[in-house]
């Protein structure tokens, strides 16, 4: 008599309260690929998101006491900037809005302190993804494929934003996850993060932001620098160094291929020439210059978005806007809290932890949008305070984890559930 094999039973999703918040979390980050409609899908779930995380409870490192009170100087200083404005809607609303970002770097920063590796892991393949869709719909609307309504802007894309300039750089930090995927990985994961970065830098090219363009090279440029330094065996070495040859020759392939048109040549060298808009005294860099004496005089600033009052035109700067729009107090705030998560983010990436690949992710991302910052406005960008907290959230961990190592020598490398 034969026996039959007993039927293997599927396996079962375990529900559980962290499961759970990861799983807001990931919506949550991903949505953030849609900010073309206000509230946005990302603005309605921090309202879900934020509650799910803080009823579980959470733990405050030393280290992130510094720059939590930095950002609470800073937004103290914001509002009070704006009282003298109470009655200016486009003011008021400027600043609350500041305020809603500032809550969410808040909640990032003690987020990314506990649970470091599952939570960053997750967050950057829900970002990824959604900013890998995000560069599709763009590209087919660029080549006259346009879905969900999407139009170009002054022929360039701006995709599911409402700024070619924030779509371009949103991007960023998905290209940077990709190229480390693609020098690291193995069989197919290397194919795929290969398709997922030419789908990234083409979404980046078409948006046509010179800042854009300019920060996503650097990015890729130190995160390939980065993995290579700090790359412990040679084999290691030989193949990031092999793929990053490929991918800059099937990167140049596909731009050959796609500046053989002559209307995107014409138009690619055009963007990439000084704009009528940047130059003379009432241009962007101009009106730069004329602002900070009138700063120097003025101590609280010009008021949250009231620089467009006196210029007729936004600071395109943030380390300016900063002093305009809240004051000598808060121009040097934001001024120390960069200062101080540039010297935590080059600790980390060079620091052997087991933050440090992740490290390798955010910090050249972050790190290339503030030096985007000098001539453009990142203020409400959400992703630098996504970036922000994971630097300060690595940087709380792998404190966390030297201490453990000081007590238990041996004991073992921090997994998904570290912190």
């Amino acid at each position: 008599m034969t026996s039959t094999p007993e039927a293997v039973a599927p396996p079962r999703i375990k529900i559980t309260y962290q499961n759970v918040v990861n799983a807001v979390f990931a919506v949550f980050i991903f949505c953030g690929m849609i900010a073309f409609i206000e509230p946005s899908p990302y603005d309605l779930l921090v309202f879900a998101a934020i509650p799910v995380w803080v009823i579980g409870g959470f733990r405050i490192h030393r280290v992130q006491i510094i720059i939590l009170l930095l950002w609470c100087i800073l937004e103290a200083a914001s509002f009070l900037a704006l009282l003298p404005y109470w009655d200016e809607s486009d003011t008021r609303k400027y600043q609350f809005t500041s305020f809603y970002l500032f809550l969410t770097v808040i909640c990032f920063t003690l987020f990314f302190g506990q649970r470091t590796i599952e939570r960053a892991n997750i967050c950057l393949k829900a970002f990824t993804l959604g900013a890998v869709i995000a560069a599709v719909l763009g590209i087919l609307s660029y080549f006259d494929f346009s879905v969900f309504g999407i139009e170009l802007i002054y022929d360039r894309v701006a995709s599911t934003f409402k700024d070619p300039n924030v779509f371009g750089s949103y991007l960023i930090l998905a290209e940077a996850y990709v190229l480390q995927a693609l020098l690291l990985g193995a069989g197919w994961r290397r194919i795929s993060s290969l398709v997922a970065l030419l789908i990234l830098l083409l979404g980046v090219f078409v948006s046509y932001s010179r800042g854009s363009w300019g920060a996503s090279i650097f990015t890729l440029i130190m995160v390939t620098v980065l993995t290579y330094w700090t790359s412990e065996s040679k084999a290691t070495r030989r193949r990031i160094a092999i793929m990053s040859i490929v991918a800059l020759g099937a990167t140049a392939l596909v731009f050959i291929a796609i500046l053989a048109r002559e209307d995107i040549r014409d138009f690619f060298f055009q963007r990439a020439t000084v704009q009528d808009y940047d130059e003379g005294a009432t241009g962007r860099f101009g009106n730069q210059w004329r602002s900070i004496p009138m700063l120097l005089d003025r101590p609280e600033g010009f008021g949250p978005y009231r620089f467009p009052k006196f210029f007729g035109i936004e600071p395109h700067s943030s380390y300016i806007g900063a002093f305009a729009n809240d004051g000598w107090i808060g121009g040097l705030t934001w001024i120390l809290i960069v200062l101080s998560t540039t010297y935590i983010g080059f600790r980390l990436v060079f620091f052997r932890s087991p933050y440090r690949d992740l490290a390798q992710v955010a910090w050249p991302a972050l790190f290339s949008i503030l030096l985007q910052a000098f001539q453009i406005d990142i203020d409400h960008w959400r992703q630098i305070y996504l970036l922000f907290g994971m630097i300060w959230g690595f940087e709380a961990a792998r404190l966390r984890w030297l201490e453990q190592r000081r007590r238990a020598p041996e004991a073992p490398e921090p997994m998904a559930t570290d912190g």
